[in-house]
């Protein structure tokens, strides 16, 4: 259920505004009047609310979160059932979420990266010492502060989720997801260390590692694709961060850090040394997983096991986000590889597995062997070796004619011209016979560049990216570069177009409607619910329904972006300007109304001390108001100064209750009254406000308690009206009889 701003929660929160949505919740902004604060609530949708066990496992997971109390953690206050009403309590972050950030600067600084990783790590730390997985880190949960404080929030949540067969709004983002969670197996603190390693590498280049046109594409390329080394990207990543990386995205679990405090002694290390080490991979058999840029291929059995986990790794319609929400628009950079040379050699040799110009790293045996083992393997190993080689030289030997000297010598000078020709033969091109160049193929279709590349004698790996420039299916950008000098058989890193991830407005639909179908504030709630800013212009139509949506602007807009809607206000009137009335005589007054198009309304006399008799007090329509044309226009003129007539005085005691109007739900809801004293005829009737406007509860009882009411018109009746002042409807009267004073 949607919640009104002014709703009471538990007689304490209540609502201000929506700042949120995301699949499976709605967040409100709220102040917390017992301790006089602003906090977030977040609102299970209805839709989640009939399952008892989702909702007890939900509220379970919640309250485990709600003991986690750490400076990079989003503190959660209370988990509270209020009938079909299920909320949290949390603490109001005044910021952005990271994913939003991202999308303004394009990538962050290694530095400042690296210090938001730190931060997200630390409030990691925090959860998992009380053996709290997150499952659903990713730069959406992670808030950044007006003062810089990282915060993650959702902890806990995401457990509850898993457990459901969820719609695809419902769900985290399968960009971030580890390999084990994509096959719905067993998940411990090294997934989230994999999702905050993928989360550094969007940091720190703009780009998501892993694409693809599905969830279930982007999930298997989890288990199968090499990654793309930042430094691809952005050369000015440095080795030992680029490491870091590699490490925390291990597909095996045991081969990435054992724990987030392992991963901050290094951020931290890198952080005041770039060039310094850090931990080296642990070595795994080759047959386990992808080593030297391999890739594993999934058999068929495999992909469908991803596939029925394909509702747990379903892209998420994101929420304001706190955020989205939803924080902002979520968009990547789609920018050529920047030409650096050295770092630029580095990365794609580090990726292909040939590590040309950077010093190979230490790296530690998983297998330790016995020593005594080692070297009687070793000696076995010479023994075989020796007599290998002495039968390959009897085999030779007899090809060239026994065991002559000269026959011996030929093989010699032979094998000698053989190597002396390999080490020197070059084309006309300059280039060896195992070297080319390397084709550009930008600009080409994935097909094309696979055909331009094999025909080079090149290999080609593929990463996937949206991109607002370049058409689905075409290269954005190539590593190395065109016309590099590459060996035979390298790999080359191409990165596809999967076209614009940009919303075009026209294909939204609720149900069978289009936006131009709907009226204005169908069309704004739905599209803030799709995290969308939505500013609404009013505008003139003959032929489309008053509140109607005419058009809206842009076409396509980016996620977290500003649509205009134009709605109409109905067809166009003739208007006027009410003109000045105070001071001028009736007939001045009523040849200024029909000069500008108006005519005179109802028009009342009062005594007044100040104003002549005959001339005009005050007028309904304030002087400069645009009105429509030919409407009418009240006034009051004045009697002169009132003659002094019998003192009539009364006085009331009565208590007026609300919620015998409101009903049901008064202690949620709110009413603005004023209180006021009528006299006179029903023609010409005589007001004065005795309170004026106040807001009140539902179930608030209000004193009518007034004494010495004079009477306005020096007659003995009258009556007490307690009046709704946004309605005008009058909820109760209380007659009155005043009494002569001397």
């Amino acid at each position: 259920m949607m919640l009104r701003p002014g709703t009471f929660l538990q007689d304490r929160y209540e609502i201000l505004e929506q700042i949120g949505s995301g699949g499976m919740s709605v967040v409100y902004k709220a102040k917390c009047h017992k301790l006089n604060r602003f906090v977030a609530i977040k609102v299970l949708k209805e839709e989640f609310c009939d399952d008892s066990n989702f909702v007890s496992k939900f509220k379970m997971e919640a309250q485990a979160a709600a003991g986690l109390s750490h400076p990079n953690i989003v503190s959660v206050y209370d988990v509270i059932d209020e009938g079909q009403l299920h909320y949290i309590v949390m603490e109001l972050i005044e910021g952005i979420t990271l994913k939003g950030y991202i999308a303004k600067k394009g990538h962050l600084e290694v530095k400042e990266t690296i210090g938001i990783a730190i931060q997200v790590a630390q409030g990691m730390e925090a959860a998992h010492e009380q053996h709290i997985i997150h499952r659903d880190i990713k730069p959406q949960n992670i808030m950044i502060s007006r003062d810089g404080k990282v915060k993650v929030t959702d902890f806990g949540i995401a457990r509850a989720v898993s457990s459901q067969t969820m719609t695809s709004s419902a769900m985290g983002s399968v960009h971030y997801i580890s390999p084990e969670q994509a096959k719905g197996r067993f998940c411990d603190e090294r997934s989230d260390i994999y999702s905050l390693g993928i989360t550094i590498y969007e940091m720190v280049t703009g780009y998501l590692p892993f694409t693809g046109e599905n969830a279930v594409a982007i999930a298997v390329a989890h288990l199968e694709n090499v990654m793309v080394p930042p430094s691809v990207y952005n050369p000015d990543v440095p080795p030992s961060l680029e490491q870091i990386i590699k490490k925390c995205t291990e597909k095996m679990p045991e081969r990435r850090y054992t724990s987030a405090k392992e991963l901050i002694a290094d951020l931290r290390k890198v952080l005041l040394q770039p060039e310094s080490h850090v931990a080296a991979l642990s070595k795994t058999p080759k047959s386990q997983t992808a080593l030297d840029g391999e890739t594993i291929k999934l058999g068929s059995k495999e992909v469908e096991e991803i596939g029925k986990h394909k509702s747990l790794i379903e892209d998420e319609i994101e929420f304001p986000k706190s955020g989205s929400s939803k924080q902002k628009p979520d968009e990547y950079l789609n920018r050529p590889t920047k030409k650096h040379p050295s770092r630029h050699s580095d990365a794609l040799n580090y990726y292909d597995g040939y590590r040309k110009g950077r010093k190979e790293e230490p790296e530690e045996n998983e297998d330790e062997v016995n020593p005594k083992l080692e070297r009687l393997l070793a000696g076995v190993g010479i023994v075989v070796a020796i007599g290998i080689v002495a039968v390959l030289i009897v085999v030779v030997m007899k090809l060239f004619g026994g065991f002559s000297h000269a026959g011996l010598g030929s093989l010699h000078t032979t094998v000698a011209s053989n190597e002396a020709e390999m080490e020197t033969s070059t084309g006309e091109d300059g280039l060896k016979d195992t070297e080319v160049y390397m084709p550009d193929v930008r600009g080409l279709t994935e097909e094309e560049a696979q055909t331009k590349l094999k025909a080079s004698f090149l290999t080609m790996k593929v990463s996937y990216t949206s991109s607002d420039e370049v058409k689905k299916g075409y290269v954005i950008s190539q590593a190395p570069s065109a016309d590099s000098v590459v060996l035979k058989g390298a790999s080359v890193t191409v990165i596809v177009s999967t076209g614009s991830e940009k919303i075009v407005l026209s294909e939204l639909m609720i149900g069978d409607q289009k936006l131009t179908d709907l009226d204005a504030s169908t069309a704004k709630t739905f599209l803030e619910s799709r995290n969308l800013s939505v500013t609404v212009v009013d505008e003139e139509s003959d032929t489309i329904e008053k509140d109607q949506v005419i058009r809206y602007e842009p076409e396509e807009v980016e996620e977290n972006g500003s649509v205009v809607l134009y709605v109409s206000s109905g067809p166009h009137v003739e208007t006027a300007y009410v003109p000045s009335l105070t001071g001028k005589t009736k007939e001045e007054a009523n040849a200024l109304l029909i000069e500008a198009g108006l005519i005179s309304g109802d028009v009342t006399e009062q005594s007044s001390e100040s104003v002549a008799s005959g001339h005009v007090i005050s007028q309904a329509k304030v002087a400069g108001t645009q009105v429509e044309a030919g409407s009418s226009v009240d006034y009051v003129v004045s009697t002169g100064p009132q003659i002094k007539r019998q003192r009539y005085v009364a006085s009331i005691n009565e208590v007026y209750d609300p919620s015998n109007l409101i009903g049901p739900g008064a202690s949620g809801s709110t009413v603005s009254v004023m209180v006021r004293l009528r006299q006179g005829p029903d023609s010409n009737p005589l007001y004065k406000v005795l309170m004026q406007t106040t807001r009140i509860r539902g179930n608030v009882l209000l004193p009518i308690s007034f004494t010495s009411i004079e009477s306005m018109d020096g007659t003995d009746q009258g009556q007490v009206e307690v009046v709704n002042v946004d309605s005008g409807e009058i909820l109760k009267i209380y007659p009155l009889t005043f009494f002569a004073m001397d």
